[in-house]
Formats: C-alpha cells, structure tokens, sequence
C-alpha cells in the first residue's frame, strides 16, 4: 500500500512550450533528496490535457527510469474515452508504472452507472493497481460514495483519491470501504483533516515546491499525530491557498521557477502566471520556509 506524501509532479517546458527534459530529472532528484513518497506523473499538473499521446507516455516512461524503484511511480492515465484510457494503462503498465491514476471522465458528464461500468472495464482490460480520482471541481461529473463502494469490489481498484475538499463525506467514504480501498486527499488545504479521518496520504502540489515539508506532514498525519500534523500544516497553509490564485499548474510552475528548478515554459490555453499574483505567491514560499 502507498503512503504518505504523493507529489503531483509538474512537467517543465522550455519557453517555446517544449518539454525540458534534462529540469524533469533535476525535478524527480530533488523529490528523491526530499522524502517524496511517490510521483504521480502526468496527472493534471502535469499538464497531461496538452501533452500528445507519444509524449505523455515519453514522460512517464523518463520518469520511472530515473526514480529506477526507488520510489513508487503513479502514471496518469484516464480520460474521458475508456478506449484511450484503457490504452494509455496497458502501456504505462509496460513501461513498469507501479499504479494507475484514473480520473473521472470530463465533459462528457456520464451517469453513475457509466463511471461504475468505465473503472471496471479498465480495470478489467490492465492487470494493474489502479487509483480512482474524483475531482468534480474540474471535471464537472461527481463520482459518488455508493459508486465507489461498488468499484471497491474489484481487485485490482486499490484506491482513490479525493480532491473533493469534503471531509465529512471523504470520512464516510472511508468507514464504508473498511479497508477495501485506500483513500488520498487530492486537496492540499483540507488533507490534513482526511488523513487524520483515516486517508492514507496525500497527492500534493504543495508538494512540488516543499516535498520535505509535504513529506514529514503526511507521515504525521498518516501516524495520527495531530498535534504535529496540524503544527506542520499550519506552516504550508500560505502555499495551500496561493498555489491557487490561477489555474493549477500556473501557479505552482511560476514557484518552481521563482526556485531556480524550471523554466517558465507553459502550454496553451494555460499561460504564465499574472505579474499581479508574483508577490503573493512568492510571500507564501518565503512564510511556508521555501525560500
């Protein structure tokens, strides 16, 4: 079972929007040298809405090469067509990803039954770990409790992450799976609170910038330790808010270029983040111990 902190790695692009793939190594090192518990590549902040097929199945393949085990890797392989899904799994799954994350469709908004019936035929069609993702926030389609129970049957769905921000339901959720299913934050403002309800962890952008922090977090909070959990959370809770003024990854690429560790190469429709948000985020690093 992966616990603890599970960074949702941002991709770095040169300014023409290429992938730069010498500061994608330099990124994964800095996770290794941190304590990141495992990446998640390709999932939202990775940008995987605008990267190509081939390059997103470049990337994952890059990055399991260079954690080469010593990390678990999550690829990012949903969407809103079970048929591009299922492929991009069976591949990610030869490239030796350890789990998949599968999103809830987009757009096209498919009922209940539908989310049930395209997770299970997934699951179905690649032998491998798969982690839901339920982000109603931008997917505009809610996957709910009764639906993943139901997925929590199938063998190899061994969990689900919850970007859902409510923690009264998320908890529910996890005395309704009673174990049958692992359950992540995917909302690194309210993480702390499910983690401490029973979640196993937390996939963060937060974390791309204060892996240590995010790190040493998630093991508190994995621990029970509330105490310390909520002293370590108190502190990245500037980082939490600001690395949402804009569009995630906006944000949180615009910081890791304040960093040092990327270029500010981003792709359209998402553009570089507006000069009126600079001080605040750059405030937020500077209180959260960042810089």
């Amino acid at each position: 079972m992966i616990t603890g902190s599970l960074v949702a790695l941002a991709t770095p692009m040169h300014p023409d929007g290429e992938i730069h793939w010498e500061q994608l190594d330099g990124l994964v090192d800095f996770h290794l040298e941190n304590g990141t518990h495992g990446i998640v590549a390709v999932g939202t902040t990775g940008e995987s809405s605008t990267l190509d097929p081939d390059e997103h199945l470049r990337v994952i393949g890059h990055i399991i090469k260079r954690v080469n085990g010593r990390i678990p890797v999550l690829a990012g392989t949903g969407g809103n067509s079970t048929r591009e899904a299922i492929d991009l799994t069976r591949e990610a799954h030869t490239l030796g990803a350890d789990a998949c994350l599968q999103v809830v469709p987009y757009y096209n908004k498919p009922s209940q039954e539908g989310l049930y019936r395209h997770f299970r035929t997934i699951a179905e069609a690649v032998p491998v770990d798969q982690v839901l993702y339920n982000v109603p926030g931008r997917t505009a389609c809610d996957m709910m409790n009764d639906t993943v129970e139901r997925l929590a049957d199938i063998p190899n769905i061994v969990g689900i992450k919850d970007a859902t921000g409510n923690i009264p339901r998320g908890a529910e959720l996890i005395q309704r799976l009673e174990g049958r299913m692992v359950v992540y934050s995917g909302d690194d403002a309210t993480a702390t609170d499910l983690m401490l309800a029973g979640g196993k962890g937390n996939v963060s952008v937060t974390a791309n910038v204060a892996p240590r922090g995010m790190a040493d977090l998630c093991a508190a909070a994995v621990a029970g330790e509330n105490e310390r959990a909520n002293e370590l959370n108190d502190r990245l809770m500037p980082l939490h808010r600001k690395l949402f003024l804009e569009a995630n990854p906006i944000p949180v690429k615009w910081a890791l270029h304040r960093m040092g560790l990327i270029d500010e190469g981003i792709r359209l429709p998402l553009t570089p983040l507006d000069p009126k948000f600079h001080a605040e985020v750059e405030e937020a690093l500077a209180e959260s111990g960042v810089l």
